[in-house]
């Protein structure tokens, strides 16, 4: 019997496990699906937490939930990953021995690469990348009555690349609810030259920023932290004092990646942007955060990542070429606060336009503009996520990027 081994059970390992148990025979494959963590989190729904918008037991399930039963789940933290003779070492003990790979290790935050960053953490200084940052956050929102709040990315790239922008919207929603808007200044410190990467979506979304009266500081690299006094400091010794420091710390990939030798300096497993195939390893499958490709690491990513990666990974199991190719497709919304949302849709060739998804002038979502549809949309996706996408019905949203719509 030949195996195929899934290595994290988050968004993209979770869906690829399911989808290959349920096109591959049973009685010649056998799906493995492996994960340290017996919690599944819904990350999108981490903003909301802090201002209360969810309560902490919307965003997590059992990951048992989500698994079926022709799926071998094992819990155990992945020691070595072995690619040039397939072979993956866990803690428990086993060795799991694979024909084929799908490695989903996600990426997570390191603050500790940024000096001083850790002498301030989970006190002056938060994150809402965990779950433990969106709680401590949330405590710390509950009885902050004032002052300078900055939002800082230290590097790129970063899981879910508008988070911050969402963040920042939110706060100046949050105060404003809470009557110390007047008393909150919000600050944007960013690595970018622009609120975002793509020139016609930065000037619209940092126009949103200037409304809601945050202050952008742009191609800021920070360097190092003085938790003690509240001082961010840039390399070229910009200094930003905080009373509240709000960092996306920088993100990389799953040390295990390191430790086998498959991935660049960050942790990211070399993947090729179209097929999502490993560049180094014909067997090996990349999906999600894990990938070195040139798109947003987000949930909806690697919902249109799924139709390529399961059909091409069929095609190389039958010995047959492979046709199917991703193309970058890349939707988000925005949450912008008072119960409206921007949306962007984007591709590799392709930066976000405004106009109308997913019918011309009809929508009923508007892209780069706020509406209370485009909010209404980001609020579905969650019943969408733990009731559809992880339990493998079919969301109607197109995989392929489309101009249809759009005002180029």
């Amino acid at each position: 019997m030949k195996t195929l081994v899934v290595l994290g059970a988050g968004t993209a390992g979770t869906m690829m496990a399911r989808k290959m148990a349920s096109k591959l025979d049973s009685h010649d494959w056998k799906v493995v699906l492996v994960d340290s963590s017996e919690h599944h989190y819904y990350q999108p729904g981490f903003l909301f937490v802090p201002f209360r918008m969810y309560k902490p037991e919307d965003v997590v399930r059992p990951v048992r939930s989500f698994v079926p039963r022709n799926v071998e789940l094992i819990f155990a933290r992945i020691e070595l990953i072995e690619p040039n003779v397939n072979r993956v070492k866990l803690s428990n003990g086993r060795t799991l021995s694979y024909d084929y790979l799908v490695v989903a290790t996600g990426c997570d935050i390191r603050p500790e690469e940024t000096e001083g960053m850790m002498d301030g953490w989970r006190q002056n200084i938060h994150d809402f990348y965990t779950f433990d940052g969106v709680m401590a956050l949330r405590k710390h929102l509950d009885t902050f009555e004032g002052g300078r709040v900055v939002v800082n990315i230290v590097e790129t790239p970063i899981k879910c690349p508008v988070a911050p922008l969402e963040f920042l919207c939110l706060a100046d929603d949050y105060f404003t609810r809470k009557g110390i808007r007047n008393k909150v200044e919000l600050i944007f410190a960013t690595p970018l030259t622009g609120a975002f990467t793509k020139p016609i979506a930065s000037a619209a979304l940092g126009d949103l920023l200037k409304r809601k009266g945050v202050h952008v500081e742009t191609e800021y690299a920070a360097g190092e932290v003085d938790a003690g006094k509240g001082i961010l400091r840039s390399y070229d010794e910009r200094e930003i004092p905080y009373d509240l420091l709000v960092s996306i710390p920088v993100n990389m990939g799953a040390e295990v990646i390191r430790e086998s030798g498959m991935g660049d300096a960050l942790n990211f497993v070399p993947t090729d942007q179209y097929t999502l195939q490993a560049k180094d390893w014909p067997n090996v499958w990349v999906m999600g955060d894990a990938t070195t490709l040139p798109t947003s690491k987000a949930g909806a990513v690697i919902h249109f990542q799924m139709e390529v990666a399961v059909e091409n990974m069929l095609a190389h199991i039958a010995g047959k070429e492979m046709h199917g190719k991703f193309d970058g497709h890349s939707m988000c919304y925005i949450e912008s606060g008072k119960n409206k949302a921007v949306l962007i849709d984007f591709d590799y060739e392709h930066e976000p336009y405004p106009g109308t998804y997913p019918l011309p002038k009809l929508g009923p979502f508007s892209l780069l503009r706020e509406s209370v549809f485009n909010h209404l949309g980001k609020l579905a996706f969650h019943p969408m996520y733990w009731h559809l996408m992880l339990k493998g019905i079919e969301v109607p949203l197109p995989s392929k990027f489309s101009m249809v719509g759009k005002e180029k």
